[in-house]
């Protein structure tokens, strides 16, 4: 039986895939992710309900961008939920509650082999994550991954770099998340960017922006890279919006400083927090929606190609509020499309 033509502009279908669409994985040539993981989460909780939340609240995003195109022609779909992700989700976060109330596992026998455990579930979600990327990218697809918390995309990023070496990471986020280890966690979302910079060869630069919460011995990382980690501070980037520099100059430096090659790592408590208030560690400040959608098509403007994407930290209020799913889901379109663009895969409208 021959398929009933898509209409881009009409409701999403009962049972319809993200944002609505039709595509099987296999049809489709961008292949969401999701991670439902966020053992090592240290204040809010929910960021293991994000893919979900980003699922549902897609079915309600209109499919043209005036800005970008057709983002959807070459095709979007995800991947279920895995089952053994929750469940080592599940299993690990019951463990890190205590030594996250403790501060740390200390000396204490017990939450040291609470800490193993967390620990050895993390590096099995790694070696999920990077396997599952590596099959895609073999099948000529574009993985992105779609979390839970921050600690997440490091096997995706690892496949990526291993593909495109000097690979270049932008990323957004309201935390420098260079920490060594946080609270004993090795693979902690607060380790991320330690743990990409420290293991995987293939990165070449990691670009921040919007940071506004970091420690000092982050800041002596950042400063002791030799300009393979630079940082913009979301202070630094206000103070001089207030002198009369404008975000496009502002833009346009930020990316001058990206190789070819670029990854996106999105936290999206790098926005302002009114726009996703259940995110686990809110920061005052932080950038405008328009603002982190203007950062990433200036990627892609450069004529730099953005090779594969994360998006994380998105957890869900309430039923009755979708505000954190809806803003994801969004932002999440946004970046879709401006790395769609940059691989010359759809048209300008």
């Amino acid at each position: 039986m021959a398929k009933i033509p898509f209409d881009p502009d009409a409701a999403a279908a009962p049972g319809a895939g993200v944002y609505g669409l039709p595509f099987t994985v296999d049809e489709a040539k961008v292949v969401l992710v999701p991670v439902p993981f966020e053992a090592t989460t240290s204040y809010g909780a929910g960021a293991a309900d994000g893919p979900a939340a980003v699922l549902d609240a897609s079915r309600q995003v209109d499919l043209f961008d005036v800005e970008i195109g057709k983002v959807w022609e070459p095709g979007i779909a995800m991947l279920d939920e895995p089952a053994q992700i929750r469940a080592w989700n599940d299993e690990a976060k019951a463990a890190a509650a205590p030594i996250i109330e403790a501060g740390g596992a200390g000396e204490d026998p017990a939450l040291q082999q609470n800490l193993a455990l967390v620990n050895q579930r993390s590096e099995q979600v790694n070696a999920w994550v990077k396997q599952t990327v590596e099959g895609l990218l073999a099948k000529g697809k574009i993985a992105c991954i779609v979390g839970g918390d921050h600690a997440v995309p490091f096997g995706a990023i690892e496949a990526y770099a291993a593909r495109y070496p000097g690979l270049g990471i932008l990323h957004l986020d309201a935390h420098a998340d260079l920490r060594d280890a946080y609270e004993g966690f090795t693979w902690s979302h607060a380790s991320i960017f330690h743990n990409v910079m420290e293991r995987i060869p293939g990165v070449a630069k990691l670009v921040q922006v919007g940071i506004r919460d970091l420690g000092s011995a982050e800041h002596r990382y950042i400063r002791a890279s030799g300009g393979k980690v630079i940082a913009h501070f979301d202070a630094q980037l206000v103070n001089e919006r207030f002198e009369g520099t404008t975000w496009g100059e502002q833009v346009r430096r930020i990316v001058a400083e990206l190789p070819q090659h670029v990854y996106l790592s999105f936290d999206i408590d790098g926005l302002d927090p009114t726009l996703c208030p259940h995110t686990g560690t809110p920061v005052p400040g932080g950038l405008s929606f328009q603002q982190a959608a203007a950062l990433v098509a200036g990627v892609a403007k450069s004529g730099r190609t953005i090779v594969g994407l994360d998006l994380c930290e998105v957890a869900p209020g309430d039923e009755e509020d979708q505000w954190d799913g809806n803003v994801g889901a969004r932002l999440l379109y946004k970046m879709i499309g401006w790395m769609l663009r940059s691989q010359q895969l759809i048209a300008a409208p």
